[in-house]
């Protein structure tokens, strides 16, 4: 098993993978929107392969703009990483991390954050064993204006 950077030869089976973590997402989108991460030298995409098949993924930022809770920028972000089931619970997801955050310092961040669902209950517990403290709960709202 080895972790890599992705390139946008390995757009393909990211997005895939991606998909898998927002379903709500259009692919066509997310290959776009992915397309365009792996250029910009802001963000990175980290992959796992096994058997020369890509199974998981992370992708972080850096983020300029205020992060909640941090107090420096910019701020390395977990965007999102996603494993294939049968590959969560031994640590890989960790090790993917590990690589985000070696970005984010190599680009001089000091502080790194990240996001959940308030009920990603797995994501939750992932966060904590990996050293993430909760800053705060949020709940968006949004309506239409006629």
């Amino acid at each position: 098993m080895t972790i890599s950077k992705a390139g946008v030869y390995h757009l393909d089976p990211i997005v895939a993978l991606a998909k898998k973590l927002w379903p709500n997402e259009k692919e066509d989108d997310l290959a776009k929107e992915f397309y365009k991460i792996l250029q910009d030298g802001e963000s990175a995409i980290f992959f796992v392969e096994e058997s020369r098949e890509i199974v998981g993924f992370a992708q972080c930022q850096l983020r300029k703009e205020y992060v909640e809770g941090t107090n420096s920028s910019p701020v390395g972000y977990l965007e999102g990483i996603y494993l294939e089931p049968e590959y969560r619970g031994q640590g890989i997801a960790g090790q993917l991390l590990d690589k985000c955050e070696e970005f984010a310092k190599e680009n001089g961040c000091t502080e790194f954050a990240s996001d959940i669902e308030l009920e990603n209950e797995a994501s939750y517990h992932f966060h904590d064993k990996n050293g993430f403290v909760e800053v705060n709960r949020i709940i968006h709202f949004t309506k239409a204006l006629e």
